[in-house]
């Protein structure tokens, strides 16, 4: 199923002269200069944390020196409008805005693939990078870019790559969140990272399964980690068993992951909305 691209006007939706197979390589079609946020629809017209997402795509448009001009409420029913006619049921989509075209606001949407039982019954293999962002706590499409790099460079049986700052400490994913759990505690970067809705989520469930320590782990406590995830808004909370070709713990997805991702999902199920 082909991925659907539309831009929104004040006028409403119109085509745009490009296609693409998937939100990826849609991307090579969208301006550096910009902002963008992800995420899914749930029970095909549902949506979760939606207006947070929109808050957050005007923090990082103000982040990256504009502020964005289009109307919310239009954009909701846009987005309804694509997922209704296109048939696919639950979508997973995109929304981007340049910096040179801030009243209008290009939406994709494709079918949703959840992450394979296998996937999350085995956990991912990962890999580490030092390379940077510049404005981290801004979702902007120079970030969307430069992490194909990134992705391109990946082995084929690695799912992510985790951000290393200059002192080892680990950061975020290139398209995630990343948590561990050292010395019985919840560990993850309080700064210098997206704060990203999936993220919001973790952190509100986690204090019934386990402590919060707002600090970045450092890669040269590896040996102590005893379970490592990441979490993203399409995709939830995903196992993370290896790291840069290191068991973590003792190979196996850990109890304290199964319950947060457990939690997790009670949280989802309770904040669904209607967009």
């Amino acid at each position: 199923m082909p991925t659907i691209i539309k831009r929104l006007t004040m006028q409403g939706l119109v085509n745009v002269v490009f296609k693409a197979g998937s939100l990826l390589d849609a991307a090579q079609h969208e301006p550096r200069a910009g902002v963008y946020t992800v995420g899914k629809t749930y029970q095909r017209t549902k949506s979760l944390l939606f207006d947070e997402h929109l808050s957050r795509l005007q923090d990082s448009a103000r982040r990256q020196g504009f502020s964005l001009k289009y109307d919310p409420t239009q954009l909701r029913s846009a987005l309804r409008l694509m997922i209704v006619e296109s048939n696919y049921g639950d979508v997973r989509f995109r929304i981007s805005v340049a910096a040179d075209a801030p009243d209008d606001a290009l939406i994709s949407i494709e079918p949703f693939q959840p992450p394979s039982p296998h996937l999350i019954e085995r956990g991912a293999r990962c890999i580490t990078s030092t390379a940077t962002r510049q404005s981290p706590a801004a979702k902007s499409s120079e970030w969307m870019h430069r992490r194909r790099a990134l992705e391109a460079a990946q082995p084929a049986d690695i799912y992510e790559t985790f951000l290393l700052d200059a002192q080892g400490n680990l950061l975020e994913g290139a398209s995630s969140n990343v948590y561990v759990i050292l010395d019985g505690e919840l560990h993850t970067a309080p700064a210098g990272v997206l704060a990203g809705i999936s993220r919001m989520i973790v952190l509100a469930v986690c204090d019934r399964i386990v402590p919060l320590r707002p600090l970045a782990p450092n890669v040269s406590e590896f040996d102590h980690f005893s379970e490592v995830f990441l979490s993203s808004s399409s995709r939830g909370i995903i196992p993370v068993v290896e790291l840069d070709g290191k068991v973590i713990g003792d190979g196996r997805v850990g109890a304290t992951t199964l319950a947060l991702r457990a939690a997790y999902q009670r949280w989802v199920d309770d904040h669904l909305e209607e967009l």
